[in-house]
């Protein structure tokens, strides 16, 4: 899953995009308001962190004008913790609110639920035949007996599940899974799907030649 992090204070922007690294996420980020609309605008994310108080446009602007072209789950964090704001901010379009100083963790999870809710799942755990994936833990059981994955086999797993029955482009997948400064011109993706079927079952993943992956419903 591809994060878009949106924060001007740069040591907690650091932070931010090393800890979603670390749990599995690809991560862009701007330190600015206008920056930040831009790259919203011109990508497709599976969720968004923006802080409010931020240069050229704030938080507020970046939503409203970013609710006009897309629905990009936007996780609002700031400072501001009054009930005006919070209202404020719900009512422009934030799919949650979050206030700082704040648990890493309950970040994490925050977005954990928003990509699910806009993929149209509820719960934590996505299942294909024999194969359970458990979003929490980033785990992967098959008939019950764990199987490891990298964290770019997951992430490809996860995002077919999440769309489970929909056919996913090359494209998309790369759009999705590879952050800014990846190199997304390789044969990366062929060799992570050969890797995830052999380890699951060549039966998971079904190709449609000339349009992408699949799994079934």
């Amino acid at each position: 899953m591809r994060i878009l992090v949106v924060e001007d204070e740069p040591r907690l922007l650091r932070n931010l995009a090393k800890a979603l690294r670390e749990a599995g996420y690809a991560v862009d980020t701007a330190e600015a308001g206008d920056d930040g609309l831009f790259k919203a605008e011109t990508n497709d994310y599976d969720a968004m962190v923006l802080d409010v108080m931020l240069p050229q446009l704030d938080g507020w602007e970046v939503l409203a004008r970013l609710r006009k072209q897309k629905r990009t789950p936007v996780l609002m964090l700031t400072a501001r913790d009054g009930p005006k704001d919070r209202v404020r901010g719900l009512d422009t379009g934030a799919d949650d609110y979050l206030i700082k100083p704040f648990d890493l963790d309950e970040l994490l999870a925050r977005l954990r639920a928003l990509i699910r809710r806009s993929a149209g799942q509820v719960r934590p755990t996505l299942s294909a035949g024999d194969v359970l994936i458990d979003t929490r833990a980033r785990s992967v059981t098959r008939a019950g007996q764990p199987v490891v994955l990298t964290a770019r086999e997951y992430a490809i797993l996860e995002y077919l599940a999440l769309h489970r029955g929909e056919v996913i482009t090359r494209t998309e997948l790369y759009e999705h899974l590879f952050d800014e400064s990846d190199d997304t011109l390789s044969n990366l993706l062929d060799v992570h799907v050969f890797s995830i079927r052999k380890k699951l079952g060549r039966e998971l993943i079904t190709t449609r030649r000339g349009q992408g992956y699949c799994i079934e419903p």
